[in-house]
């Protein structure tokens, strides 16, 4: 569990970023690559991804595995879109930082010798991470990048109007399904115990589109709080989803999700606002099997959900639509 400590200043002083962060996009994005995770999302990308990028993307992978801990330092607190400009930041982190960055993550994987030139802030060493950084983001973020930022900034703007609808405190809560506000505390499902104490520093909310299932934070609880959380993506962003067929045949639907789960998008489509509970009982499963499908189809892009009065409640997305109007 992620628990984030507000004080009333920390309340005024939230904000949501509203362009992607480069360096985040970046290491997100690698951790998907290396991964098989959101397959229905992402796998033409990881296709595209795999045949462009150059063999030194080596390095970047190294220091971001796909699961477990990436150092804090490649992602630092700079308010910037100009990827040079993070980078700047990157190379300028202190030799301190580096090494206690480096130890964390070789107390979890086993790491390759010029590793070393990075923990000690070699410049030679830390130049050739700021060009794996930058040839792997002009390689294989930078031909979606205006997809990336649309869907940011929509993001963004839909998290400025629940603000003005709903107060501050309601945003925070549906931001993620995982995430429930016990004030003055906000609660997130997380891989492991972590405890942020704001202490008037108030919180950078930051959309991500490579961020995948949950958000995530820094490792250290002393750097400049920011919590990333995954936007809604379209379904077939990156190209078609499905194969050659043109048109889909009437049972694809089922085809492509499994017929308990297919019925449960169509009964979330014919419902509107359906709880968990309500969902379980229309399909005739359990309250757990409905809250697995709808969690399958949340990750996947084609619902919503948000908590109202302590249940989840679910209603189709766009992409969700567009599915069930050509299936």
């Amino acid at each position: 569990m992620l628990r984030i400590h507000f004080t009333a200043d920390d309340l005024a002083r939230i904000r949501v970023r509203a362009e992607p962060h480069p360096l985040w996009e970046v290491l997100l994005s690698m951790h998907l690559l290396q991964g098989s995770s959101g397959s229905l999302m992402f796998e033409n990308w990881r296709r595209q991804a795999r045949v462009a990028m150059r063999p030194s993307a080596a390095i970047l992978a190294t220091l971001a595995p796909p699961k477990g801990y990436s150092p804090d330092f490649l992602t630092p607190a700079v308010d910037t879109t100009d990827l040079d400009t993070a980078l700047e930041s990157l190379l300028s982190t202190s030799k301190t930082v580096l090494r206690g960055d480096i130890q964390l993550l070789a107390a979890e994987t086993k790491l390759p010798t010029w590793v070393v030139g990075i923990a000690d802030g070699d410049a030679n060493a830390m130049r050739q991470l700021a060009n794996s950084i930058r040839r792997y983001h002009e390689d294989v973020l930078q031909p979606h990048w205006q997809t990336i930022r649309s869907h940011v900034r929509a993001d963004r703007n839909k998290r400025a109007e629940l603000t003005t609808d709903c107060g501050i405190e309601s945003m925070l809560t549906m931001l993620h399904p995982s995430m429930k506000w016990r004030a003055p505390v906000l609660e997130i499902d997380y891989p492991v115990d972590h405890e942020i104490h704001l202490a008037a520093r108030g919180l950078t909310l930051m959309p991500s589109f490579f961020c995948w299932q949950g958000p995530i934070t820094l490792a250290d609880p002393e750097r400049q709080p920011v919590l990333v959380y995954p936007v809604e993506r379209e379904l077939g962003w990156c190209g078609p989803v499905t194969s050659q067929r043109s048109e889909p045949r009437p049972e694809s639907l089922i085809a492509l999700l499994g017929r308990t789960r297919a019925n449960v998008l169509r009964t979330i489509a014919e419902a509107p606002r359906v709880n968990t509970s309500e969902l379980a009982r229309a399909i005739g499963i359990s309250v757990a099997g409905a809250s697995q499908h709808a969690t399958v189809l949340r990750d996947a892009g084609l619902v919503i959900t948000h908590r109202a009065n302590g249940a989840a409640v679910h209603k189709l997305s766009s992409r969700g639509a567009s599915l069930l109007s050509v299936s």
